[in-house]
């Protein structure tokens, strides 16, 4: 394997923190970024593998209650927490 050498810019605050923890594992600053490098291709690996789900559509008809505003969040959360046995509705 054929090393190559770059140059990064980092925030300051990070580079120190990496230092630390390179420091406390006990290995050099590149092998901890390599490490960082190695699992973040990995993961971008695995979730363009995933499988594609196709969810379902509803085909039931009627929409929602008479006086229902799906885009008044608050009064939404008023009706869901009324008491069904709650005359007012």
């Amino acid at each position: 394997m054929r090393a190559v050498r770059t140059t990064v810019r980092l925030e300051d605050a990070l580079i120190s923190q990496a230092k630390r923890e390179a420091e406390r594992r006990g290995e050099t600053l590149t092998a901890l970024i390599e490490q960082g490098l190695r699992l973040v291709l990995a993961q971008s690996r695995t979730l363009r593998q995933r499988e594609l789900v196709k969810l379902p559509v509803s085909q039931a008809g009627g929409g929602v209650l008479p006086g229902i505003d799906l885009n008044d969040s608050a009064a939404l959360l008023d009706i869901m927490e009324l008491d069904p046995k709650d005359s007012r509705r």
